[in-house]
C-alpha cells in the first residue's frame, strides 16, 4: 500500500533500486579444524580439576575444570596426557607421560594427586610445572593412577626400542619354570664275580 502521508519521508534513489550483494562468508559452510588428535586413540577419559603451583606466590592455582585424557598414537604408540577446559576446549595440560613422573598423593586427600613435568606444552613456550589433579572420588583417583603407570610402562619400552608384545613374551619366559635336569647317579663299582673270590682265598691258605 503507497504512503500518502505528505510529511513521510521520501525514500532516496538508492532505497528505490533493489542492490542484492552476495555475503562474503557463508555461515553455513563449516570450516574443518584440526586439534592434532585425530591421529591418537582415547585410552582414558574422565572428569577432574587441574592445578597447578604457583612457585612466585607458594600458592595452587586452579587451571581448569574439563575431561583429562591418556591419548595413544596410532603410529608411535606413545602416549599422552592432555586436558581441555569445559566450554572454551583451551588446553590446560599437555605432556608426554614420562618414567621420571611420580604420582603422588595430595596431603589431606585420596582423591587427589600431584605429579612434576619437565617441559608442558599448554603453553608457548612449554613450561616447567607441578601439577596437581583433583577427581569427585577416590575409586576415580584409583583408576587415573592405574591408566598413569601403564601409561609410563609402554613410552619406556616405546623408548628402549622394544614392542609391548616382546615384552610381555620376557616376563612370561622369565615367570616359566626351568625343565628339572635328569639326575644321574654314579656308576657303582662292580663287586669281583664269586670265582674271583674262590682263587682269592684259595691262594691265602696256600701262603699260609
Amino acid at each position: 500500500m503507497e504512503n500518502t502521508d505528505p510529511l513521510a519521508p521520501k525514500p532516496t534513489a538508492e532505497e528505490e533500486s533493489d542492490v542484492h550483494f552476495e555475503p562474503v562468508v557463508r555461515l553455513t559452510e563449516q570450516v574443518e579444524t584440526k586439534t592434532l588428535e585425530e591421529d591418537e586413540e582415547v585410552l582414558f577419559k574422565m572428569r577432574a580439576k587441574l592445578f597447578r603451583f604457583d612457585t612466585a606466590g607458594s600458592e595452587w592455582k586452579e587451571r581448569g575444570t574439563g575431561d583429562v585424557r591418556l591419548l595413544s598414537h596410532k603410529s608411535t604408540k606413545k602416549v599422552r596426557l592432555v586436558m581441555r577446559r569445559d566450554k572454551t576446549l583451551k588446553v590446560c595440560a599437555n605432556h608426554l607421560i614420562g618414567k621420571e613422573m611420580k604420582l603422588q598423593p595430595n596431603i589431606g586427600s585420596d582423591r587427589s594427586w600431584v605429579w612434576k613435568v619437565a617441559a608442558d606444552y599448554s603453553e608457548t613456550p612449554p613450561t616447567s610445572e607441578t601439577l596437581a589433579i583433583r577427581f569427585a572420588n577416590s575409586e576415580n583417583a584409583a583408576q587415573f593412577k592405574k591408566a598413569f603407570e601403564d601409561a609410563q610402562k609402554t613410552n619406556e619400552i616405546i623408548v628402549s626400542g622394544g614392542t609391548q608384545g616382546e615384552e610381555a613374551e620376557t616376563e612370561a619366559k622369565a615367570e616359566e619354570p626351568k625343565a628339572e635336569e635328569p639326575k644321574t647317579e654314579e656308576p657303582k663299582a662292580e663287586e669281583p664275580a664269586a670265582e674271583e673270590k674262590k682263587d682269592d682265598a684259595e691262594k691265602a691258605e696256600e701262603k699260609e
